[in-house]
C-alpha cells in the first residue's frame, strides 16, 4: 500500500463531510419548509456519501429559478386563459346560496370558477376506465388531448398507441404528453411510431424544451388527462400500464378510480393541458374555447390544477380546507399518507369536532419507505378518533375524497410532500349530492375490503419496526 494512501483517503472523507456541511447550509437557507430543511441537513451531515448525489438530484435551491421561468414563460398563455375565463357565459358559471358561499375559497385557489351543467360518472378500476377512454377516443372528430405520468410499451400501452394512430390517420389532431421521469422506460421506437403517424408528441420535464439541469428530476407532471373534442374528458389515478389492468406480478388486483366528465368543466381541463403543452413546446393549441353545455345536467364542478409554480402551496391548502369545512364526515383515500403538519392538525381538529374522519391506505405497499413513514403518523391520528383503514385486496392507488353529503373529488394528488409541493397535479371537485352518493357507495364497498388499525396493533410492533418508521418519518419531507 502506498504510504500516501491513508492520507488521501482521509482527505477525501474530510472533503465529503465539508461538502455535506456546505450542502446542509444551502438546504437550511433554501428549502421550502422547515421540515425539509431539517431532513436534508441531517441526511447530508450524517451520510454525505449518499446524501450529496441525492441532494443534487432531488434537492436544489428554493425553486425560485424554475418558478420564475415557468411564470414568465407562461405569461402569453395566461393572458389568453384569463380572456377565456372573462368571456365565460354567466349561464355556465355556478351559482351558490349564501350558505354555500364558502366554496369561493376553492375558486380562488384554482383561479377558475365552479362551472355548472356538467355530468360525471365514476370509472372503477382499469377495465372500466380504459374501456370508456377507448370508446371516447373512437368518437373523436376534431382533436384529442392525451396526458399521462406513466406510459409503458406493454399490451395496454400499445393498444392506446394504435387507437391514437387510427384517429390520426382519420385526420383527427392528436396531442400526446408524457412525463419524462414517470415514463423513463418508454422506448424511442414507441415514440417514433406515433410521430410517423402524425401525432404531435412531447415529453414533460422540469425545464422548458427539456433543457436545464439534467439532475432536476423533482418537477414531475403527475396529471392524467384525456380530452375528446372539448366536450368529454377523463381524469383520475390510472396511468398506462398493464399493472393498472390487474396484471402486476405482486400488486394485484389494482384498485383505482378515474372519472368521465362532460360539460363546461372540460374547458378548464383543456386549459390545464394547454399550459403544460405550451411550457414544453411554446405552441398554442387550436382547441375549442366554446364550452359544451347541457342545461339538464346539474353538477357544479371545479377543475383545480396544482403545482410547484403556484404562488401558494395550493395542493396542501386544498386538503386543509376540505377537512376544515367537514361537518359530518371527511373520507380520504390515498396510496401514500405522509402529510405535513397543517393537514395533520386539520384532521385532528375535525375528529375532535365529532366529524367521521376516515383514512384509507393500502396494506400491500409499492414503496416501502413511504409505507413505513405512514405508520409513524398513526400515533397522531388513531388516538384522537381518526379511523385508519388498510385495504386488503391488492394494491390501493385511487385518490378520492368525500366531504359530508355533497362534495366529492377524484384526482391525481396523494397525501404527501411530493404532491403538495413538487408534482403537477389535478383535482376535480364535484359539488353535487348525487355524485357524492355514488362516491359514498363506492367507498363503502372499499371499506368492506379493509381492516381498521388500532393502537394495540401499532404498540405490538417490534422495536426495530418502530425505529424504522421513526427514521422514515424523519426523511418524509424529502420523499
Amino acid at each position: 500500500m502506498p504510504e500516501y494512501l491513508p492520507e488521501l483517503i482521509a482527505a477525501v472523507i474530510t472533503l465529503l463531510y465539508l461538502c455535506g456541511i456546505l450542502a446542509a447550509i444551502d438546504a437550511l437557507l433554501t428549502a421550502r419548509t422547515p421540515q425539509g430543511a431539517i431532513a436534508w441537513s441531517l441526511f447530508l451531515i450524517m451520510f454525505p456519501v449518499l446524501g450529496l448525489p441525492l441532494y443534487l438530484i432531488f434537492g436544489g435551491r428554493k425553486f425560485s429559478g424554475y418558478i420564475n421561468a415557468r411564470r414568465d414563460d407562461n405569461l402569453p398563455l395566461q393572458r389568453s386563459v384569463q380572456e377565456v375565463v372573462a368571456k365565460l357565459p354567466t349561464t355556465i358559471r355556478a351559482e351558490f346560496s349564501s350558505e354555500e358561499s364558502s366554496l369561493e375559497v376553492f375558486e380562488k385557489l384554482a383561479h377558475m370558477p365552479f362551472l355548472a351543467h356538467n355530468h360525471s360518472r365514476l370509472l372503477i378500476n382499469g377495465e372500466q376506465t380504459f374501456g370508456a377512454i377507448f370508446d371516447g377516443i373512437k368518437k373523436a372528430k376534431e382533436y384529442l388531448l392525451v396526458q399521462f405520468f406513466i406510459v409503458k410499451n406493454d399490451v395496454l400501452g400499445r393498444q392506446l398507441q394504435q387507437e391514437l394512430i387510427s384517429k390520426a390517420k382519420e385526420g383527427v389532431q392528436v396531442y400526446f404528453l408524457y412525463d419524462a421521469v414517470g415514463s423513463h422506460a418508454l422506448s424511442s421506437s414507441y415514440i417514433r411510431t406515433m410521430k410517423s403517424a402524425g401525432i404531435k408528441i412531447s415529453s414533460f420535464s422540469g425545464s422548458s424544451h427539456g433543457g436545464g439541469h439534467v439532475f432536476r428530476l423533482n418537477f414531475r407532471n403527475h396529471r392524467k388527462i384525456v380530452v375528446v373534442d372539448g366536450h368529454t374528458a377523463y381524469v383520475g389515478g390510472l396511468n398506462v400500464g398493464d399493472e393498472y389492468m390487474g396484471k402486476h406480478h405482486r400488486l394485484t388486483p389494482w384498485r383505482d378510480t378515474h372519472m368521465e366528465i362532460s360539460g363546461p368543466a372540460v374547458l378548464a381541463l383543456q386549459l390545464a393541458f394547454q399550459e403544460d403543452w405550451y411550457w414544453m413546446t411554446h405552441e398554442m393549441l387550436p382547441v375549442s374555447a366554446t364550452p359544451a353545455c347541457n342545461e339538464t345536467d346539474s353538477e357544479r364542478v371545479l377543475v383545480l390544477p396544482t403545482g410547484p409554480a403556484d404562488e401558494l402551496e395550493t395542493c396542501s391548502l386544498l386538503f386543509s380546507e376540505l377537512i376544515h369545512r367537514a361537518k359530518q364526515r371527511a373520507w380520504i383515500v390515498s396510496p401514500y399518507f405522509v402529510p405535513d403538519d397543517v393537514v395533520i392538525s386539520a384532521l385532528q381538529l375535525a375528529a375532535l369536532r365529532g366529524v367521521d374522519v376516515r383514512i384509507m391506505l393500502p396494506d400491500n405497499p409499492d414503496h416501502k419507505l413511504v409505507y413505513l413513514a405512514s405508520y409513524a403518523f398513526l400515533e397522531e391520528t388513531v388516538p384522537v378518533g381518526i379511523k385508519v383503514y388498510r385495504y386488503m385486496e391488492g394494491f390501493l392507488h385511487q385518490k378520492v375524497f368525500l366531504v359530508d353529503d355533497n362534495l366529492a373529488g377524484v384526482g391525481t394528488a396523494n397525501l404527501d410532500n411530493r404532491s403538495f409541493r413538487l408534482n403537477f397535479e389535478i383535482t376535480m371537485l364535484v359539488y353535487d349530492i348525487n355524485f357524492a352518493a355514488d362516491v359514498e357507495t363506492m367507498l363503502r364497498k372499499d371499506f368492506e375490503c379493509c381492516r381498521e388499525l388500532s393502537m394495540d396493533e401499532i404498540n405490538q410492533r417490534p422495536w426495530w419496526f418502530k425505529l424504522a418508521t421513526r427514521i422514515s418519518r424523519l426523511f418524509s419531507p424529502i420523499l
